[in-house]
Protein backbone atom coordinates (compact mmCIF):
# COMPACT_ATOMS: atom_id res chain seq x y z
CA UNK A 1 0.00 0.00 0.00
CA UNK A 2 1.53 3.20 -0.79
CA UNK A 3 1.62 6.34 1.72
CA UNK A 4 -0.08 9.67 0.61
CA UNK A 5 1.33 12.99 1.53
CA UNK A 6 1.09 16.24 0.88
CA UNK A 7 3.71 18.37 -0.29
CA UNK A 8 4.43 21.26 1.79
CA UNK A 9 6.14 23.89 -0.68
CA UNK A 10 5.27 27.45 -0.13
CA UNK A 11 3.94 27.73 -3.67
CA UNK A 12 2.91 25.55 -6.64
CA UNK A 13 5.54 25.42 -9.42
CA UNK A 14 4.28 24.62 -13.27
CA UNK A 15 1.32 22.85 -11.42
CA UNK A 16 -0.58 19.65 -12.19
CA UNK A 17 -4.17 20.06 -11.23
CA UNK A 18 -6.88 22.17 -12.35
CA UNK A 19 -9.48 23.48 -10.35
CA UNK A 20 -13.06 22.07 -9.17
CA UNK A 21 -14.80 24.50 -10.94
CA UNK A 22 -13.57 23.02 -14.76
CA UNK A 23 -14.21 20.32 -13.44
CA UNK A 24 -17.92 20.27 -12.81
CA UNK A 25 -18.41 22.65 -16.00
CA UNK A 26 -17.25 19.88 -18.60
CA UNK A 27 -19.71 17.57 -16.37
CA UNK A 28 -22.45 19.57 -17.35
CA UNK A 29 -21.44 19.82 -21.21
CA UNK A 30 -22.43 15.85 -20.88
CA UNK A 31 -26.08 17.28 -21.09
CA UNK A 32 -27.78 17.91 -24.54
CA UNK A 33 -28.49 21.26 -25.40
CA UNK A 34 -26.74 22.59 -21.91
CA UNK A 35 -24.83 25.83 -21.27
CA UNK A 36 -22.77 25.80 -18.30
CA UNK A 37 -22.25 29.10 -16.47
CA UNK A 38 -19.19 29.85 -14.02
CA UNK A 39 -20.44 32.50 -11.00
CA UNK A 40 -17.30 34.42 -10.64
CA UNK A 41 -15.19 36.51 -12.92
CA UNK A 42 -14.73 36.72 -16.35
CA UNK A 43 -11.20 35.44 -16.13
CA UNK A 44 -12.27 32.26 -14.26
CA UNK A 45 -14.43 31.32 -17.36
CA UNK A 46 -11.71 32.72 -19.86
CA UNK A 47 -9.37 30.01 -18.37
CA UNK A 48 -11.39 27.31 -18.71
CA UNK A 49 -12.84 28.06 -22.22
CA UNK A 50 -8.92 28.30 -22.95
CA UNK A 51 -8.30 24.82 -21.82
CA UNK A 52 -11.15 23.06 -22.83
CA UNK A 53 -11.15 24.46 -27.05
CA UNK A 54 -6.68 23.49 -26.69
CA UNK A 55 -7.64 20.04 -25.88
CA UNK A 56 -10.85 19.13 -27.45
CA UNK A 57 -10.21 22.00 -30.63
CA UNK A 58 -14.39 22.50 -30.76
CA UNK A 59 -16.62 25.12 -29.92
CA UNK A 60 -17.29 24.77 -26.48
CA UNK A 61 -20.53 26.26 -24.97
CA UNK A 62 -19.44 28.16 -21.04
CA UNK A 63 -20.91 31.53 -19.23
CA UNK A 64 -20.27 33.49 -17.21
CA UNK A 65 -21.93 35.95 -14.55
CA UNK A 66 -19.33 38.68 -15.11
CA UNK A 67 -18.85 39.48 -11.29
CA UNK A 68 -16.60 43.03 -10.62
CA UNK A 69 -15.23 44.50 -8.12
CA UNK A 70 -18.07 45.92 -6.53
CA UNK A 71 -20.49 43.30 -7.49
CA UNK A 72 -18.57 40.95 -5.82
CA UNK A 73 -18.39 43.23 -3.01
CA UNK A 74 -22.10 43.56 -2.83
CA UNK A 75 -23.06 40.10 -3.60
CA UNK A 76 -24.14 38.96 -6.85
CA UNK A 77 -27.82 38.57 -7.51
CA UNK A 78 -28.36 40.82 -9.79
CA UNK A 79 -25.66 39.22 -12.10
CA UNK A 80 -26.61 35.49 -11.73
CA UNK A 81 -30.37 36.36 -12.61
CA UNK A 82 -29.15 39.03 -15.45
CA UNK A 83 -27.09 36.13 -16.59
CA UNK A 84 -29.86 33.32 -16.72
CA UNK A 85 -32.26 35.33 -18.72
CA UNK A 86 -30.11 36.34 -21.45
CA UNK A 87 -29.17 32.48 -21.48
CA UNK A 88 -32.70 31.60 -21.33
CA UNK A 89 -33.75 33.92 -24.05
CA UNK A 90 -30.92 34.08 -26.62
CA UNK A 91 -29.43 30.14 -26.88
CA UNK A 92 -32.92 28.15 -25.83
CA UNK A 93 -30.97 25.54 -23.29
CA UNK A 94 -32.20 22.81 -22.01
CA UNK A 95 -30.94 23.50 -18.74
CA UNK A 96 -28.53 25.79 -17.56
CA UNK A 97 -25.53 24.17 -14.71
CA UNK A 98 -23.97 26.76 -12.35
CA UNK A 99 -20.58 26.24 -10.82
CA UNK A 100 -19.66 28.73 -8.02
CA UNK A 101 -15.45 30.29 -8.15
CA UNK A 102 -13.05 30.83 -5.53
CA UNK A 103 -14.04 34.70 -5.26
CA UNK A 104 -17.95 35.04 -5.10
CA UNK A 105 -17.19 31.61 -2.28
CA UNK A 106 -15.22 33.58 -0.33
CA UNK A 107 -17.69 36.07 -0.72
CA UNK A 108 -20.39 33.81 0.27
CA UNK A 109 -23.05 34.60 -2.32
CA UNK A 110 -26.38 32.26 -1.59
CA UNK A 111 -26.71 31.21 -4.73
CA UNK A 112 -29.34 28.55 -4.16
CA UNK A 113 -31.07 31.59 -2.66
CA UNK A 114 -30.73 33.62 -5.83
CA UNK A 115 -32.36 30.76 -7.60
CA UNK A 116 -35.09 30.89 -5.54
CA UNK A 117 -35.63 34.42 -6.29
CA UNK A 118 -35.23 34.27 -9.66
CA UNK A 119 -38.11 31.77 -9.87
CA UNK A 120 -40.06 33.79 -8.05
CA UNK A 121 -39.36 36.79 -9.99
CA UNK A 122 -39.70 35.19 -13.50
CA UNK A 123 -42.71 32.57 -13.48
CA UNK A 124 -41.32 31.40 -17.02
CA UNK A 125 -38.45 30.11 -14.53
CA UNK A 126 -40.41 27.86 -12.32
CA UNK A 127 -39.79 24.84 -13.96
CA UNK A 128 -36.79 25.81 -16.06
CA UNK A 129 -33.73 23.48 -14.57
CA UNK A 130 -31.05 25.23 -12.83
CA UNK A 131 -29.11 23.00 -10.76
CA UNK A 132 -25.92 25.02 -9.25
CA UNK A 133 -23.00 22.89 -7.55
CA UNK A 134 -20.12 24.70 -4.72
CA UNK A 135 -17.09 24.28 -6.90
CA UNK A 136 -14.43 26.98 -4.62
CA UNK A 137 -11.13 26.55 -6.66
CA UNK A 138 -9.65 27.00 -3.82
CA UNK A 139 -9.53 23.51 -2.39
CA UNK A 140 -9.78 20.38 -3.86
CA UNK A 141 -9.16 19.68 -7.56
CA UNK A 142 -10.65 18.79 -11.13
CA UNK A 143 -11.68 15.29 -10.08
CA UNK A 144 -13.73 16.45 -7.07
CA UNK A 145 -15.90 19.34 -9.02
CA UNK A 146 -16.68 16.58 -11.68
CA UNK A 147 -17.91 14.26 -9.05
CA UNK A 148 -19.85 16.61 -6.98
CA UNK A 149 -21.64 18.03 -10.11
CA UNK A 150 -23.19 14.49 -10.88
CA UNK A 151 -23.82 14.33 -7.54
CA UNK A 152 -25.64 17.00 -7.83
CA UNK A 153 -27.14 16.30 -11.38
CA UNK A 154 -28.69 12.94 -9.53
CA UNK A 155 -30.07 14.97 -6.64
CA UNK A 156 -31.96 17.23 -9.13
CA UNK A 157 -32.97 16.09 -11.81
CA UNK A 158 -33.37 12.01 -11.18
CA UNK A 159 -36.54 11.41 -10.18
CA UNK A 160 -37.42 8.52 -7.87
CA UNK A 161 -39.74 6.13 -9.45
CA UNK A 162 -43.34 5.71 -8.42
CA UNK A 163 -43.85 2.69 -9.43
CA UNK A 164 -40.69 -0.33 -8.82
CA UNK A 165 -42.56 -2.54 -11.39
CA UNK A 166 -41.92 -0.57 -13.94
CA UNK A 167 -37.90 -0.95 -13.67
CA UNK A 168 -36.34 -2.00 -17.25
CA UNK A 169 -34.05 -5.15 -16.50
CA UNK A 170 -32.64 -3.99 -19.93
CA UNK A 171 -31.74 -0.73 -18.26
CA UNK A 172 -28.45 0.25 -16.79
CA UNK A 173 -26.95 3.39 -15.99
CA UNK A 174 -23.56 4.30 -16.66
CA UNK A 175 -21.77 7.00 -14.29
CA UNK A 176 -17.96 7.50 -15.22
CA UNK A 177 -15.93 9.48 -13.80
CA UNK A 178 -13.55 12.75 -15.82
CA UNK A 179 -10.64 10.35 -16.46
CA UNK A 180 -12.59 8.93 -19.23
CA UNK A 181 -12.61 10.40 -22.35
CA UNK A 182 -15.43 10.38 -24.95
CA UNK A 183 -13.39 7.72 -26.97
CA UNK A 184 -13.53 5.83 -23.53
CA UNK A 185 -17.43 6.16 -23.50
CA UNK A 186 -17.78 4.81 -26.96
CA UNK A 187 -15.75 1.76 -26.03
CA UNK A 188 -17.89 0.89 -22.87
CA UNK A 189 -20.99 1.79 -24.68
CA UNK A 190 -20.30 -0.62 -27.38
CA UNK A 191 -19.63 -3.60 -24.42
CA UNK A 192 -22.93 -3.09 -23.11
CA UNK A 193 -24.81 -2.91 -25.90
CA UNK A 194 -23.22 -5.93 -27.28
CA UNK A 195 -24.54 -7.61 -24.39
CA UNK A 196 -28.77 -6.75 -25.30
CA UNK A 197 -28.07 -3.42 -22.89
CA UNK A 198 -29.62 -0.40 -22.62
CA UNK A 199 -27.42 2.29 -21.44
CA UNK A 200 -27.88 5.59 -20.31
CA UNK A 201 -24.24 7.46 -19.74
CA UNK A 202 -24.37 10.73 -17.18
CA UNK A 203 -22.46 12.66 -18.67
CA UNK A 204 -22.28 11.61 -21.79
CA UNK A 205 -19.26 13.58 -23.23
CA UNK A 206 -19.45 11.06 -26.27
CA UNK A 207 -22.40 12.83 -27.56
CA UNK A 208 -21.20 16.15 -27.34
CA UNK A 209 -17.48 16.34 -27.30
CA UNK A 210 -16.49 13.46 -29.84
CA UNK A 211 -15.90 16.01 -32.61
CA UNK A 212 -18.86 15.30 -35.55
CA UNK A 213 -19.79 18.72 -36.89
CA UNK A 214 -23.76 19.38 -36.41
CA UNK A 215 -25.85 20.48 -39.26
CA UNK A 216 -26.09 24.23 -38.11
CA UNK A 217 -24.67 25.69 -35.15
CA UNK A 218 -25.96 25.71 -32.18
CA UNK A 219 -24.67 28.05 -29.17
CA UNK A 220 -24.84 25.28 -26.54
CA UNK A 221 -23.72 21.70 -26.44
CA UNK A 222 -24.50 19.53 -29.18
CA UNK A 223 -25.45 16.27 -27.97
CA UNK A 224 -25.37 14.20 -24.98
CA UNK A 225 -28.06 12.76 -22.24
CA UNK A 226 -31.17 14.72 -22.53
CA UNK A 227 -32.88 15.89 -19.11
CA UNK A 228 -35.67 13.79 -19.61
CA UNK A 229 -33.72 10.91 -19.75
CA UNK A 230 -31.76 11.66 -17.06
CA UNK A 231 -34.89 12.21 -15.36
CA UNK A 232 -36.13 8.49 -16.00
CA UNK A 233 -32.97 6.94 -14.69
CA UNK A 234 -34.35 5.71 -11.60
CA UNK A 235 -36.04 3.09 -13.39
CA UNK A 236 -32.68 1.22 -14.47
CA UNK A 237 -31.90 -2.16 -12.96
CA UNK A 238 -28.31 -1.46 -12.46
CA UNK A 239 -26.10 1.45 -12.04
CA UNK A 240 -22.00 0.99 -13.06
CA UNK A 241 -19.81 3.83 -11.42
CA UNK A 242 -16.46 3.65 -13.47
CA UNK A 243 -13.66 5.08 -11.00
CA UNK A 244 -13.46 5.35 -7.20
CA UNK A 245 -14.82 9.57 -8.05
CA UNK A 246 -18.15 8.11 -8.61
CA UNK A 247 -18.78 6.61 -5.49
CA UNK A 248 -20.99 9.35 -3.86
CA UNK A 249 -23.05 9.44 -7.52
CA UNK A 250 -24.29 5.95 -7.38
CA UNK A 251 -24.76 6.54 -4.00
CA UNK A 252 -26.98 9.35 -4.04
CA UNK A 253 -28.71 7.28 -7.38
CA UNK A 254 -29.55 4.09 -4.75
CA UNK A 255 -30.57 6.39 -2.21
CA UNK A 256 -33.11 8.44 -4.26
CA UNK A 257 -34.48 5.41 -6.76
CA UNK A 258 -32.91 2.05 -5.05
CA UNK A 259 -31.33 1.04 -7.91
CA UNK A 260 -28.26 -1.22 -7.05
CA UNK A 261 -24.68 -0.29 -8.14
CA UNK A 262 -21.57 -1.76 -8.62
CA UNK A 263 -18.39 0.31 -8.63
CA UNK A 264 -15.00 -0.58 -11.04
CA UNK A 265 -12.54 1.50 -9.91
CA UNK A 266 -10.58 1.23 -13.28
CA UNK A 267 -11.14 -0.87 -16.88
CA UNK A 268 -7.84 -0.44 -18.25
CA UNK A 269 -6.01 -4.07 -17.69
CA UNK A 270 -6.93 -7.54 -18.24
CA UNK A 271 -8.13 -8.54 -14.39
CA UNK A 272 -10.49 -5.26 -14.17
CA UNK A 273 -12.26 -6.07 -18.02
CA UNK A 274 -12.41 -9.51 -17.19
CA UNK A 275 -14.72 -8.25 -13.82
CA UNK A 276 -16.36 -6.28 -15.92
CA UNK A 277 -17.46 -8.18 -18.95
CA UNK A 278 -18.97 -10.37 -16.29
CA UNK A 279 -20.95 -7.96 -14.39
CA UNK A 280 -22.32 -7.72 -17.75
CA UNK A 281 -22.75 -11.19 -18.46
CA UNK A 282 -24.31 -11.20 -14.67
CA UNK A 283 -26.60 -8.57 -15.30
CA UNK A 284 -27.87 -9.30 -18.80
CA UNK A 285 -28.04 -13.13 -18.52
CA UNK A 286 -26.66 -13.83 -21.56
CA UNK A 287 -22.92 -15.85 -22.60
CA UNK A 288 -19.53 -13.57 -23.06
CA UNK A 289 -20.03 -12.84 -27.01
CA UNK A 290 -17.17 -14.26 -29.11
CA UNK A 291 -15.64 -11.06 -29.89
CA UNK A 292 -14.36 -10.42 -26.45
CA UNK A 293 -13.32 -13.75 -26.27
CA UNK A 294 -11.38 -13.03 -29.24
CA UNK A 295 -10.30 -9.40 -28.01
CA UNK A 296 -9.24 -10.94 -24.62
CA UNK A 297 -6.50 -13.24 -26.25
CA UNK A 298 -5.50 -10.08 -28.31
CA UNK A 299 -4.92 -8.45 -24.87
CA UNK A 300 -3.08 -11.31 -23.23
CA UNK A 301 -0.36 -11.35 -26.49
CA UNK A 302 0.00 -7.54 -26.54
CA UNK A 303 0.82 -8.13 -22.72
CA UNK A 304 3.36 -11.11 -23.74
CA UNK A 305 4.87 -9.07 -26.88
CA UNK A 306 4.99 -5.55 -24.51
CA UNK A 307 6.32 -6.49 -21.19
CA UNK A 308 9.55 -6.99 -23.29
CA UNK A 309 9.99 -3.68 -23.17
CA UNK A 310 7.73 -2.35 -20.23
CA UNK A 311 9.28 -4.75 -18.13
CA UNK A 312 11.91 -3.01 -15.58
CA UNK A 313 10.94 0.38 -16.84
CA UNK A 314 11.17 2.96 -14.21
CA UNK A 315 7.89 4.89 -14.42
CA UNK A 316 6.82 8.65 -13.13
CA UNK A 317 3.35 9.53 -13.47
CA UNK A 318 1.88 12.75 -12.58
CA UNK A 319 -2.42 12.06 -12.47
CA UNK A 320 -5.55 12.87 -11.54
CA UNK A 321 -5.85 10.06 -8.02
CA UNK A 322 -8.62 8.11 -10.61
CA UNK A 323 -6.28 7.82 -14.11
CA UNK A 324 -3.47 7.63 -12.08
CA UNK A 325 -4.51 4.34 -10.26
CA UNK A 326 -6.03 3.28 -13.91
CA UNK A 327 -2.59 3.64 -15.86
CA UNK A 328 -0.07 2.76 -12.89
CA UNK A 329 -1.74 -0.51 -12.23
CA UNK A 330 -1.70 -1.43 -16.07
CA UNK A 331 2.13 -0.87 -16.13
CA UNK A 332 2.67 -2.68 -12.59
CA UNK A 333 1.12 -5.59 -14.05
CA UNK A 334 3.54 -5.11 -16.85
CA UNK A 335 6.32 -5.27 -15.33
CA UNK A 336 7.28 -1.32 -14.48
CA UNK A 337 8.16 0.11 -11.91
CA UNK A 338 6.32 3.26 -10.52
CA UNK A 339 9.24 5.02 -9.09
CA UNK A 340 7.18 8.48 -8.58
CA UNK A 341 3.39 9.23 -8.25
CA UNK A 342 2.42 12.66 -8.34
CA UNK A 343 -1.61 13.54 -7.74
CA UNK A 344 -3.63 16.40 -7.55
CA UNK A 345 -6.03 15.53 -4.48
CA UNK A 346 -7.26 13.23 -1.83
CA UNK A 347 -8.93 10.19 -2.78
CA UNK A 348 -9.50 6.69 -0.96
CA UNK A 349 -7.86 4.81 -4.25
CA UNK A 350 -4.59 6.47 -3.90
CA UNK A 351 -3.63 4.09 -1.24
CA UNK A 352 -3.57 1.03 -3.80
CA UNK A 353 -1.26 2.66 -6.20
CA UNK A 354 1.30 0.37 -6.92
CA UNK A 355 4.32 2.82 -5.19
CA UNK A 356 6.07 3.63 -2.36
CA UNK A 357 4.63 7.26 -1.86
CA UNK A 358 1.73 9.47 -3.43
CA UNK A 359 2.55 12.80 -3.57
CA UNK A 360 0.32 15.42 -3.51
CA UNK A 361 1.89 17.92 -5.26
CA UNK A 362 2.92 19.44 -8.77
CA UNK A 363 4.83 19.04 -12.13
CA UNK A 364 7.67 20.00 -10.12
CA UNK A 365 7.46 17.50 -7.59
CA UNK A 366 7.33 15.17 -10.53
CA UNK A 367 10.72 16.22 -12.43
CA UNK A 368 12.35 16.45 -9.24
CA UNK A 369 11.23 12.95 -8.42
CA UNK A 370 12.25 11.59 -11.77
CA UNK A 371 15.76 12.71 -11.91
CA UNK A 372 16.43 11.63 -8.64
CA UNK A 373 14.73 7.82 -9.26
CA UNK A 374 16.69 7.82 -12.57
CA UNK A 375 13.18 7.43 -14.27
CA UNK A 376 13.12 6.06 -18.28
CA UNK A 377 9.44 7.04 -18.45
CA UNK A 378 7.56 10.28 -17.89
CA UNK A 379 3.91 9.89 -18.08
CA UNK A 380 1.49 12.42 -17.63
CA UNK A 381 -0.67 15.43 -19.63
CA UNK A 382 0.52 18.22 -22.29
CA UNK A 383 2.50 20.77 -19.50
CA UNK A 384 4.97 17.64 -18.59
CA UNK A 385 6.85 18.13 -22.05
CA UNK A 386 9.21 20.64 -21.17
CA UNK A 387 10.23 18.46 -18.16
CA UNK A 388 10.52 15.19 -19.61
CA UNK A 389 12.97 17.39 -22.13
CA UNK A 390 15.02 18.47 -19.35
CA UNK A 391 15.25 14.88 -18.11
CA UNK A 392 15.90 13.15 -21.67
CA UNK A 393 13.36 10.59 -21.50
CA UNK A 394 10.23 9.62 -23.49
CA UNK A 395 7.26 11.59 -22.35
CA UNK A 396 3.46 9.92 -22.79
CA UNK A 397 0.66 12.11 -22.73
CA UNK A 398 -2.69 11.09 -20.66
CA UNK A 399 -4.89 13.04 -19.04
CA UNK A 400 -6.23 16.99 -19.59
CA UNK A 401 -4.96 19.19 -21.01
CA UNK A 402 -3.46 17.74 -24.08
CA UNK A 403 -3.47 20.34 -26.65
CA UNK A 404 0.01 19.57 -28.66
CA UNK A 405 -1.34 16.45 -30.18
CA UNK A 406 -4.64 15.66 -32.05
CA UNK A 407 -7.40 13.51 -31.60
CA UNK A 408 -7.62 13.65 -27.53
CA UNK A 409 -11.03 12.86 -27.28
CA UNK A 410 -10.74 10.01 -29.08
CA UNK A 411 -8.25 8.04 -27.38
CA UNK A 412 -9.05 4.93 -25.44
CA UNK A 413 -7.69 2.93 -22.99
CA UNK A 414 -10.70 1.04 -21.71
CA UNK A 415 -11.94 -2.11 -22.31
CA UNK A 416 -9.74 -5.32 -24.07
CA UNK A 417 -8.65 -3.22 -27.19
CA UNK A 418 -7.97 -0.36 -25.24
CA UNK A 419 -6.07 -1.79 -22.99
CA UNK A 420 -4.30 -3.56 -25.86
CA UNK A 421 -3.68 -0.55 -27.92
CA UNK A 422 -2.07 1.67 -24.44
CA UNK A 423 0.90 -1.08 -24.37
CA UNK A 424 1.34 -0.97 -27.90
CA UNK A 425 1.51 3.01 -27.36
CA UNK A 426 4.02 2.95 -24.71
CA UNK A 427 5.94 0.50 -25.77
CA UNK A 428 6.12 1.71 -29.37
CA UNK A 429 7.19 5.42 -27.88
CA UNK A 430 9.97 3.76 -26.20
CA UNK A 431 11.08 1.45 -29.27
CA UNK A 432 11.17 4.89 -30.85
CA UNK A 433 13.60 6.52 -28.38
CA UNK A 434 16.26 4.29 -29.48
CA UNK A 435 17.00 2.68 -26.55
CA UNK A 436 15.20 -0.74 -26.93
CA UNK A 437 16.93 -1.13 -30.35
CA UNK A 438 19.32 -3.70 -29.63
CA UNK A 439 19.76 -5.14 -33.50
CA UNK A 440 23.74 -5.24 -34.09
CA UNK A 441 25.09 -3.13 -37.09
CA UNK A 442 28.10 -2.53 -39.00
CA UNK A 443 28.57 0.47 -36.65
CA UNK A 444 28.10 -1.47 -33.39
CA UNK A 445 30.10 -4.70 -34.60
CA UNK A 446 33.29 -5.46 -32.29
CA UNK A 447 36.47 -5.07 -33.89
CA UNK A 448 39.78 -7.17 -32.81
CA UNK A 449 40.89 -3.60 -31.77
CA UNK A 450 37.65 -3.64 -29.16
CA UNK A 451 38.41 -6.95 -27.30
CA UNK A 452 41.26 -6.73 -24.82
CA UNK A 453 44.00 -9.38 -24.93
CA UNK A 454 44.82 -11.10 -21.86
CA UNK A 455 47.91 -12.50 -20.79
CA UNK A 456 47.97 -16.29 -20.29
CA UNK A 457 50.51 -16.57 -17.45
CA UNK A 458 48.79 -13.54 -15.38
CA UNK A 459 45.65 -15.14 -16.27
CA UNK A 460 47.45 -18.17 -14.73
CA UNK A 461 48.80 -16.34 -11.53
CA UNK A 462 45.59 -14.41 -10.84
CA UNK A 463 43.88 -17.88 -10.73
Amino acid sequence: MATVTLGRKACTVNPLKMSQPIGGALAFMGLRRAMPLLHGSQGCTSFGLVLFVRHFKEAIPLQTTAMSEVATVLGGYENVEQAILNIVNRTKPEIIGICSTGVTETKGDDVEGYIRLVREKHPQLRDFPLVYVSTPDFKDAFQDGWAKTVTRMVEVLVEAPRNLARRDPQRVNVLPGCHMTPGDLDEVRTMIEDFGLEPSFLPDLAGSLDGHIPDEFTPTTIGGIGVEEVATMGLAAWTLAIGEQMRPAAEAMRKKTGVPFRLFDRLCGLAANDAFVMTLSEISGRPVPAKYRRQRGQLVDAMLDGHFHLGGRKVAIGAEPDLLFDISSMLHEMGSHIEVAVTTTQSPVLERVQAGNVLIGDLEDLEAGAREKGCDLLVTHSHGRQAAGRLHIPFFRIGMPMFDRLGAGHLTAVGYRGTRDLIFAISNLLIADGEENHEPTPETWRTLDDIPVVNPGNALEAA
